[in-house]
């Protein structure tokens, strides 16, 4: 039996949402009948499938489809693809059979009703037999088709007044009264709500059938009601027909199955209940409104004085008022509507001119489809014709091409095979290529390294040589000066022409710094050079070992997060291509750029000249004058470093502008680029990472550091130190520079860098780290010197002759451990009591001397 429950799309009524219904096929009269449940008796409506088409358009949703009768169309969902496709396919079939027993089908082939599967399927149907190749049945969805769906619950809606039929509400009442007061019937006879024993399976033949439905003619009454007769017969039918009967159940289930069918029967009665007094509570309501009017019109009729009557009509006046207004909105909403519906036409129009379109594609298609089956039919029914109709000629030729593609097949394999072994063969000769290169490139390194090595020491001989024999000739005095300016006037480019270079030592480094500084002095000139070489020459050494590995974990790393690790690799310096991304990210986690202030600050700037603005233009030229950026007058960062400048004395005005933060901020530019960025760099250091009063008038603070690195120095390096005392050196007279401007044109420009990457992560107990790196880096030279003046001179550029940064690293980081900053606090603390102390007894001795000068009078 093709049965089941779908859900109905309703179009009329108040409530036009999915109804779910329970359809039954009738084989008789070809017609799909719905009821509201399984268990009624009366159905709702019935839909004539003879001349009916079937639609199932994938945009409606999932399980969605039409069936069209010329009368109206009807919209139904069911609960899964498969049994939508189920029904589609059954409903086809069996209109196809019931056609066939009525000889409506034309003689062609071609169904009388149009199959319109828009963008989806296509349905022939040349024979029943032969639709399972072209599209095999579709399995039975036994959970929502067929006679044993009819014991499972309805698909449950969202309210129980939303699946009754206000259309038909007799029919409603009708299946109610009959479910419960039938179901009680039927359980008081046998113990079996679905046990007829006086009606029978099935009609004996045709004309019982004919005549049952004769008597359900003659049993129906003149209003419209069924007699007790037709309500068994139908109700015999359906337990027939479309739900299991009696015999059948009793066979297939159990006592417990039975119990568990008659509970959701009960609820179901339950459910039914519910409805009809949610549908009573409806009409109630209306009929209250009803009464409602009918009082009021009462009391204006039965009102005695005109100023009552009165009333009731300025109240009625102001519901008419009220009324007309929402009338004028419900009318701009009509209209809205009415263009939201003239667009929705003309989308539709649109909607339908491409079904038109896509339909004539279908039946293209069935054309060819129905050409071809009949050329397969004749081919079939008539193979020698075909076998003769091909000449042997034609045979002939079709051999020899096949040949020809046989020969072209066995060409394109071996040269596809040739073409193998060269790219094999041009594979490895690129990867010896490679490694050959590599390792040149690996040679010509160190060959370059040697060779920076080899000039440096020639540099020093000769200079040696100038310096150790004064009583020399002067022809050969003549010939030792004339090597060292060749020496010193050696141009790269000669050397270039010949296609190997072997002086490696540049003019400029990547930020602009002179890798060879040009000194007035000669023997300052030399004693450069010799340095530069010597820096190419470590760095060319450690390129593959140390830079390399160290450039592939600064690669690797994408957030940056503050750890060990982290720590780590900047202390061991950041890559070029990675500083300025660093530097930035240090700066803006500890100082929180506000946006727009220094613009606001250069706006300031311009209108009001600031007091330390001569002093900012004294000092521009003179800020890294070993740099091209900045050593020319004309260059582009000079003016970008005075706004800078004049940007930080306004922003703070406490310190206004000291002498080296010109250079502090000089070096954020080359290396952060963007100007507000190397304000906030300036901000970062000043405010941040120096102590309070560090660039002060009285810089009471830079002095007490002073005091911290001599304790510092008598701890670590203790001969040194003594070494000093004992010559009365005073360090503060070269170091205290180092400290204001963190080493700023006193190292060379790559250890500088990475003296800066670990000063900005960790702060200024890095400075005190590398200036005693620095001291034990050059301790056994300096204790070679036993006169304070030659100490002084060294003291002035021995900075600028370390050449071994990696060293210098690991003096400062790991030989002077432990360092912490606890210690540095309590440090500083105890110095600047002493300094306060000092100053404040200075302070006095000159309030005393003034007052004394002032009594003996001038």
């Amino acid at each position: 039996k093709l049965c089941g429950y779908l859900n109905k799309l309703g179009i009329k009524g108040p409530i036009k949402t999915w109804k779910s219904r329970w359809f039954f096929y009738d084989e008789n009269k070809c017609r799909l009948l719905y009821y509201r449940t399984a268990q009624d008796i009366n159905p709702l409506g019935s839909i004539d499938l003879s001349s009916a088409s079937f639609d199932c358009k994938m945009e409606n949703g999932e399980g969605v489809f039409e069936i069209r009768t010329p009368s109206r169309a009807f919209t139904l969902k069911a609960i899964s693809k498969q049994a939508m496709m189920y029904w589609l396919q059954q409903l086809q079939m069996r209109r196809w059979e019931f056609c066939n027993t009525q000889s409506r089908f034309p003689s062609n082939g071609i169904l009388s009703c149009s199959f319109a599967f828009v963008s989806c399927f296509v349905f022939t149907f040349v024979d029943v037999v032969d639709n399972e190749d072209f599209l095999p049945l579709v399995k039975t969805p036994t959970e929502a088709v067929g006679l044993k769906a009819a014991s499972l619950p309805a698909p449950q809606t969202s309210t129980a007044l939303q699946n009754i039929s206000l259309k038909h509400p007799w029919t409603e009442i009708q299946n109610t009264v009959y479910n419960i007061c039938g179901s009680k019937q039927l359980w008081g006879s046998n113990g079996n709500v679905f046990s007829f024993d006086e009606l029978q399976e099935h009609p004996e033949n045709v004309h019982e059938e004919q005549e049952a439905e004769g008597i359900v003619k003659e049993g129906t009454l003149e209003d419209g009601r069924m007699g007790p007769r037709l309500n068994w017969i139908r109700k015999a039918r359906w337990m027939n027909s479309g739900f299991p009967g009696s015999e059948e159940l009793s066979r297939e289930k159990n006592s417990v199955d039975k119990v568990s069918v008659l509970q959701q029967q009960i609820l179901t009665l339950t459910e039914e209940v519910k409805s009809q007094k949610e549908l009573v509570k409806l009409l109630h309501k209306a009929l209250e409104a009803a009464q409602q009017e009918k009082r009021v019109s009462s009391m204006y009729l039965t009102a005695t004085e005109d100023k009552d009557r009165l009333e009731l009509v300025r109240h009625k006046v102001r519901q008419i008022a009220d009324l007309t207004s929402r009338l004028e909105a419900l009318e701009q909403e009509k209209k809205e509507l009415e263009q939201i519906l003239t667009l929705r036409d003309s989308h539709i129009q649109e909607l339908k001119e491409h079904v038109q379109l896509l339909m004539e594609k279908n039946h293209a298609k069935q054309e060819v489809i129905m050409t071809l089956t009949e050329q397969m039919a004749r081919e079939l029914s008539d193979p020698l014709q075909e076998a003769n109709t091909i000449t042997v000629e034609t045979l002939y030729k079709q051999q020899e091409e096949i040949e020809h593609l046989k020969d072209d097949i066995d060409a394109y394999k071996t040269q596809n095979q040739f073409l193998n072994s060269e790219i094999h063969q041009v594979t490895r000769l690129w990867t010896s290529v490679a490694e050959n290169e590599k390792a040149l490139l690996m040679k010509c390194a160190c060959l370059q390294a040697r060779n920076c090595q080899m000039e440096s020491k020639y540099l020093t001989v000769l200079r040696k040589l100038q310096e150790a024999v004064p009583g020399l000739p002067n022809s050969h005095a003549e010939l030792v000066k004339n090597l060292i300016q060749e020496a010193l006037q050696w141009d790269v480019k000669e050397e270039a022409e010949e296609g190997f270079n072997l002086n490696p030592v540049s003019e400029y480094d990547e930020y602009g710094f002179m890798t060879v500084p040009d000194y007035e002095i000669e023997d300052w000139k030399l004693l450069a050079k010799i340095q530069a070489l010597e820096i190419k020459s470590n760095k060319l050494r450690s390129q593959e070992i140390v830079e390399k590995p160290l450039r592939d974990r600064w690669n690797s790393i994408g957030e940056l997060n503050p750890c060990a690790e982290l720590k780590s690799l900047i202390r061991s310096g950041i890559p070029v291509e990675h500083r300025q991304r660093v530097w930035w990210w240090m700066v803006s986690r500890h100082c929180s750029p506000v946006p727009g202030h220094y613009q606001r600050l250069l706006e300031q700037s311009r209108s009001t000249e600031h007091p330390a603005c001569r002093q900012i233009e004294l000092d521009l030229p003179r800020t890294l004058s070993n740099n091209k950026h900045f050593s020319s007058p004309t260059s582009q960062l000079i003016p970008r470093l005075r706004r800078v400048l004049l940007a930080f004395s306004w922003h703070n005005p406490a310190i206004g502008y000291c002498q080296g933060l010109n250079r502090l901020a000089a070096v954020a530019l080359l290396v952060l680029e963007d100007e507000e960025s190397a304000f906030w760099c300036l901000v970062y250091i000043v405010e941040n990472l120096m102590p309070a009063d560090y660039y002060s008038e009285t810089l009471i603070t830079s002095q007490v550091d002073q005091r911290v690195f001599k304790d510092f120095l008598s701890e670590k390096v203790p001969r040194l130190m003594a070494h000093f005392e004992q010559y009365r050196i005073d360090v503060s007279l070269i170091t205290f520079n180092w400290f204001l401007v963190a080493f700023v044109d006193s190292l060379v420009s790559d250890i500088l860098l990475r003296v800066w990457d670990a000063f900005l992560y960790e702060g200024t107990k890095v400075i005190f780290r590398y200036a005693l790196a620095i001291f034990k880096y050059n301790e056994e030279e300096i204790l070679r010197i036993h006169d304070s003046v030659e100490i002084y001179q060294y003291l002035r550029f021995f900075t600028r002759m370390i050449t071994d940064g990696r060293k210098l690293m690991n003096i400062a980081f790991n030989d002077l451990n432990p360092f912490p900053m606890k210690l540095l606090r309590n440090r500083r603390s105890m110095h600047r009591e002493e300094l306060e102390a000092e100053l404040c007894e200075l302070e006095q001795i000159k309030a005393a001397y003034v007052k004394e000068r002032a009594e003996q009078g001038p």
